[in-house]
């Protein structure tokens, strides 16, 4: 995903937050639950101007059809998962199961530009969204499988937690960066048990 620099002060460095879906978890992908008055569907002709709503709700402003082509590309077929309100028909949730471009020196999956309105919040639809991505990601046979995000997104990270995705800890730095973060979750910082 890309960086949203507007959340950024003009001094602060900046490196995405990595985090992979562990070997051990390849034949356990994590259960799609929505809660009641939602669905969940693939993406149809004609989601894109919502798309760009969520989108820019979610923080990330500028999307057109010209930023969306290169992850058009990248896509998986039916990997482009939509939670929808039923009452109002409404996208309020999305998120793709992309094709990396062979970070770790292989190819793999990606999952990528989650994003959810604030109006439905707090109901598992960024979960749901999520799992629904990693369950395609696995059935396409991806045995590496990863998503970028940033130290900010607490929420998100939060859900990446619960679902089974483990941080990347490939420096002393990034380490650290965890280490924050755990605990602004009270979540347990177990490095241990996050080396691959």
């Amino acid at each position: 995903m890309q960086n949203n620099q507007s959340e950024l002060s003009e001094n602060e460095s900046y490196t995405q937050l990595q985090m992979v879906w562990p070997g051990h978890l390849l034949n356990a992908p994590p259960a799609v639950r929505l809660p009641p008055g939602y669905t969940l569907r693939t993406y149809q002709p004609g989601d894109e101007t919502r798309f760009y709503e969520i989108m820019k709700l979610a923080g990330w402003r500028g999307w057109n059809d010209e930023k969306l082509q290169p992850w058009l590309e990248r896509i998986l077929p039916e990997g482009w998962f939509m939670a929808v309100h039923e009452e109002s028909s409404e996208i309020v949730a999305t998120a793709m199961a992309l094709r990396d471009c062979s970070e770790f020196g292989r190819p793999g999956g990606e999952l990528g530009w989650v994003a959810s309105d604030p109006v439905h919040g707090g109901r598992g639809l960024g979960m749901a969204v999520c799992a629904a991505v990693t369950e395609r990601l696995i059935a396409e046979g991806y045995s590496h499988i990863h998503l970028y995000t940033e130290h900010w997104r607490l929420a998100a990270l939060k859900i990446y937690l619960r679902l089974g995705y483990m941080p990347f800890l490939n420096t002393l730095e990034v380490s650290e960066r965890w280490r924050a973060i755990c605990a602004q979750l009270q979540w347990p910082f177990t490095p241990e048990l996050w080396r691959p």
